[in-house]
């Protein structure tokens, strides 16, 4: 393998994504694919995040509000609002994003540690910071917020 191959096989894919007009991103490996929002059901005494289930090929799918879930104010879903749906192991669940916006290449020395200022709770997400066109773009871990020992963010 020439150099160049391998510095390109080094690189991750991400799935780049706004909730509250702030940029986030996911590995693409963990990414199923990518739907359009339908409206899902209401399930009682679920945790604030979870908007509710939707049928996915005959397989019940959680619903995760990705604002509410990173403690940012959600304004519901719109025209553009989409769902990624995520697979971390055996856990797959939606994520309701505001719009997804890129699909971004990233070298390992390109991702900055999130500070030490920053909350416990907004590390409990976030595992990096993408610097891109003058814009950081938060990198989120799909196992941290499909995870239901992640203590959820207040708003």
């Amino acid at each position: 393998m020439d150099s160049l191959a391998r510095h390109e096989s080094d690189h991750g894919e991400y799935i780049a994504f706004r909730v509250a007009d702030q940029s986030f991103c996911v590995d693409i490996m963990t990414v199923r694919e990518i739907r359009g929002w339908s409206a899902e059901t209401r399930v009682p005494q679920s945790p604030a995040f979870i908007r509710g289930v939707t049928n996915l090929r005959g397989a019940v799918l959680p619903i995760i509000d990705a604002a509410t879930r990173m403690g940012l104010p959600s304004a519901g879903p719109s025209a553009r609002s989409v769902t990624i749906v995520l697979q971390d192991g055996d856990r797959l669940a939606g994520l309701l994003v505001d719009e997804v916006f890129d699909i971004v290449t990233v070298a390992p020395e390109d991702i900055q540690a999130t500070p030490e200022l920053a909350s416990a709770a907004a590390t409990g997400f976030v595992c990096g910071l993408i610097s891109m066109n003058g814009d950081l773009i938060s990198r989120v871990s799909a196992e941290r917020l499909l995870s239901p020992a992640t203590t959820p963010v207040a708003a």
